[in-house]
């Protein structure tokens, strides 16, 4: 098994002894549903009351090292967690809000990564839409890629409800732009 996954393995199994949702989100939800990358950590959204925030991250930097001096402190700044799994490998944990994350984590599928081993994945609209959010280079080019791939299988009405709620917040129309660009490319010049 690769790292990042093995990583993302016990990741989950920790998570799901604690009955925490979670969806796995970047590199490796690109591989599944967009052009194949390589990908050297793991990236996951976890379900995250705001009240217990702080008992959640301990409860991760217990089990796994951080890769900050304060890890709390840095959950309340970023809302991220980054520890290392231990095989080495980077493993960057997302704290979802309730709202949107709740989306995510039903949409979510099970994505066997050997036999009888089976995480969650976030779907590939809820990709696209972390992906349009983040807005990195790299980002754009794996939501190509995810259109490409997926095209009139993608739900557009729910990516597009989502980017525009997201482009409002904060204040950044290209978020939307980020996936039209794509979609139009693909079906023309028309706007589908």
């Amino acid at each position: 098994m690769i790292p990042p996954l093995a990583a993302a393995w016990e990741v989950h199994e920790f998570l799901t002894a604690h009955q925490v949702n979670y969806a796995i989100i970047g590199g490796l939800a690109v591989q599944f549903w967009g052009e194949p990358r390589l990908t050297v950590d793991a990236d996951l959204t976890v379900a995250t009351p705001l009240e217990r925030l702080e008992h959640f991250v301990r409860q991760i930097v217990e089990r796994f090292p951080s890769r900050v001096s304060d890890p709390v402190a840095f959950a309340r700044r970023t809302r991220m967690v980054l520890v290392r799994a231990t095989n080495g490998c980077d493993v960057d944990i997302s704290l979802g809000l309730p709202g949107y994350e709740d989306e995510v984590f039903q949409r979510a599928v099970d994505y066997e990564i050997e036999p009888g081993k089976v995480v969650r994945l976030c779907s590939a609209e809820d990709l696209i839409i972390h992906k349009a959010v983040a807005g990195r280079p790299q980002d754009v080019r794996d939501i190509e890629g995810v259109v490409y791939r997926q095209g009139d299988r993608l739900d557009v009405e729910y990516i597009r409800s989502w980017l525009r709620e997201f482009a409002a917040v904060l204040e950044t129309p290209a978020v939307l732009e980020r996936f039209e660009l794509p979609w139009r490319k693909l079906h023309g010049s028309e706007r589908v």
